[in-house]
């Protein structure tokens, strides 16, 4: 039975509070109330910096046992290095705690720059380079050049890795590149951007990641009801094909994302089993 994961970007906005966070609610328990209204989480610090073994294990005790996060790769492997020469980078990101979610580890998603044009062999070596599976994952973080105290690199048992990639250069919007996530087995995101940056709908892998950023305006504007009964029937039909779909709200600048993900897993109901 294929499973949709429908949740939100990130969870710490001070916005929020007192809107989706009831008034006063400690910050420390906004984790808690926001994965019991939702299927999952994309947690986005991990672009920004290598974060550490405590936050990932102290994320997993916070939530549901049937919770998923997806982890978004770090910024220094996408934007800074732009996927060159990546590997002990890598193993880095494998080492600094994204292992010790444990079973509540989902897709691991790569933000490609809006300047970053295609390059197939600099793509393909990348892709080549994420590993499949928690075993290979903890192999490669092996050579990490963190400190020990920074890092977590066992596995309980081995399970399989997705990878997602977004992009955001018009070049990426070719057949030779859906072509290459597809024999990668790598999702393609399919991102609404208002209209900024290549809407790509093949479907590359086993699953479906849906990034939802805005459908009028970037990181602002809500989803009206027309438009989310839309998303729920493109993604119910993947799900009825099998597909597990993972899809986040990243419109918060208006505490639009949680609602508007609600709202949508509420139409998906019809479509896949509760998780809760």
């Amino acid at each position: 039975m294929a499973l949709a994961r429908i949740g939100i970007s990130g969870w710490t906005y001070a916005p929020w509070r007192g809107v989706f966070y009831p008034p006063k609610m400690p910050h420390r328990l906004e984790l808690e109330y926001a994965s019991e209204r939702l299927d999952s989480i994309e947690i986005n610090g991990s672009f920004y910096s290598l974060q550490r073994p405590t936050s990932y294990r102290t994320w997993a005790e916070h939530t549901p046992d049937q919770f998923v996060f997806s982890v978004k790769g770090g910024r220094y492997i996408t934007h800074i290095l732009r996927l060159k020469n990546a590997r002990t980078a890598v193993a880095n990101f494998f080492a600094s705690g994204v292992l010790a979610l444990g079973h509540k580890l989902g897709p691991l998603l790569w933000q490609l720059p809006p300047t970053l044009q295609f390059e197939p062999d600099e793509v393909d070596a990348f892709l080549a380079l994420l590993p499949r599976t928690t075993a290979q994952a903890a192999a490669l973080a092996g050579e990490t050049t963190l400190d020990e105290d920074r890092t977590h690199t066992a596995v309980s048992e081995d399970r399989p890795l997705r990878h997602a990639v977004e992009v955001r250069h018009a070049s990426f919007d070719v057949p030779a590149f859906t072509e290459l996530a597809r024999a990668h087995g790598v999702a393609i995101v399919l991102a609404d951007t208002a209209g900024r940056y290549p809407v790509i709908r093949d479907l590359t892998a086993d699953f479906a990641y849906v990034r939802l950023h805005g459908d009028e305006e970037l990181y602002t504007s809500g989803y009206t009801d027309e438009s989310l009964d839309r998303w729920a029937a493109e993604l119910g039909g993947w799900l009825q094909r099998g597909m597990d779909v993972y899809a986040y709200f990243d419109n918060d600048v208006k505490v639009r994302a949680p609602y508007d993900a609600m709202g949508l897993r509420d139409r998906l109901a019809e479509w896949t089993p509760r998780h809760h």
